[in-house]
């Protein structure tokens, strides 16, 4: 009697059970085998449309929420706020929603073809689709936005590790630099165990901020428009909503896609509803004069617990992140450049820690240009010509 892979699994208790099992995942494993390298020789003709289904989950749905929460809420939920003030809060709440919606469709899109290719990254489901060209285009446009952010990321945690524990911005950027970079070798399962335990603290530190505003809260500060602003706005909210690069790794990581574009419609909203409350509670209070990274003005209003907690949200907030993109790129430099795991982590993060330790240390601008370069092509242009091409094609 037919019966459920789930319920065949418990029924199995006996050698000859055991055996038959075996057998059966045997079999699947070799179908699966025998569809990669039809698609293989057909090349971009012969791309499947239909997701399937990873045999073996490494991770759990709540390590999988926490690892593209994580990537997103990082850097731009500390720009937001200050990128906001320049249009007002009304204005920004609309951007910010809308951003949301075009980001999410995007990554679905990404999802729907990494999981027909088996758990592909962007920069191979792009070849396979828009061919040689789009593969590197999307391939440079994904490393242009990891290199940046990373090289900033660890410019902006040398600056918090000196603010917290009085060392020099140098030393501090390296010791966050290291111990980040042993995350990412460890791979996926370490960092959604990571980046669950950093998720927990971080929201609960997001709670505390919006609570410590309130009470000095005064919406004549924040309910006024501006229309000069508008595209700056756009710009961070694409910024603070990419998280795509990570759902192949996700995807492979649960092994089901029916649960991973759950997670990742979750993983959108999640974020777009802690954007908008923090978002608005510095508006709220400081109106125009926010200052550029938000959690800095904490210490105008309780002085010593407001600096430490200004400090401790954009440590959670850019180590998830680190974790994230640089993961996501290790896995896009092992496959598509057919890289061995220390050579592909290499490449990802030691090229940025030499450009940091050179100079190069302006946290602001870095950021801004990997994305208003790198995101907006991977994140936004790529994958609706890949949604577009896969159209052409039937």
């Amino acid at each position: 009697m037919p019966v459920s892979d789930g319920v065949q699994r418990e029924r199995i208790t006996t050698s000859h059970g055991r055996y038959y099992q075996a057998r059966l995942a045997a079999q699947r494993r070799k179908k699966l085998t025998v569809i990669q390298s039809i698609r293989k020789r057909k090349g971009a003709r012969g791309i499947r449309t239909s997701p399937i289904r990873v045999e073996k989950g490494h991770i759990t749905g709540k390590e999988a929420l926490a690892i593209l929460v994580g990537t997103q809420i990082g850097a731009g939920v500390l720009g937001l706020p200050y990128a906001a003030s320049k249009v007002g809060l009304i204005p920004a709440l609309g951007v910010l929603i809308g951003a949301m919606f075009l980001m999410l469709g995007t990554a679905l899109i990404v999802l729907k073809f990494s999981a027909s290719m088996g758990g592909a990254q962007m920069s191979t489901l792009a070849r396979r689709t828009l061919g040689k060209a789009g593969g590197w285009l999307m391939y440079l446009s994904v490393s242009l936005m990891s290199f940046g952010a990373i090289l900033a990321y660890t410019a902006g945690m040398g600056n918090v590790f000196a603010s917290l524990f009085g060392i020099s911005d140098t030393m501090g950027a390296a010791i966050f630099w290291f111990l980040a970079s042993i995350v990412v070798y460890r791979g996926l399962e370490a960092s959604g165990k990571t980046e669950l335990i950093m998720s927990y603290v971080m929201l609960l530190l997001f709670i505390g901020v919006t609570a410590m505003l309130l009470p000095h809260a005064n919406p004549e500060k924040a309910l006024y428009v501006r229309w000069n602003g508008l595209l700056s706005i756009t710009g961070v909210a694409i910024f603070a909503l990419g998280c795509h690069t990570v759902i192949p790794d996700v995807y492979r990581g649960l092994g089901s896609y029916a649960e991973t574009r759950r997670v990742v419609a979750l993983a959108f909203l999640i974020p777009t509803v802690i954007y908008a409350v923090f978002m608005a509670s510095f508006l709220l209070v400081f109106g125009e004069k926010t200052p550029q990274v938000a959690t800095l003005a904490l210490e105008s209003l309780y002085g010593r617990s407001g600096r430490l907690v200004g400090n401790l949200i954009p440590l959670l907030a850019i180590t998830t992140s680190f974790i994230g993109i640089a993961l996501a790129q290790q896995s896009n430099n092992e496959e598509f450049l057919g890289m061995r795991r220390k050579a592909a982590w290499a490449l990802t993060v030691v090229p940025p820690a030499v450009l940091y330790f050179a100079g190069v240390r302006d946290f602001a601008n870095v950021l801004a240009f990997a994305g208003d370069t790198g995101d907006l092509m991977a994140f936004v242009v790529l994958p609706v010509l890949i949604w577009l091409a896969s159209k052409l094609q039937k």
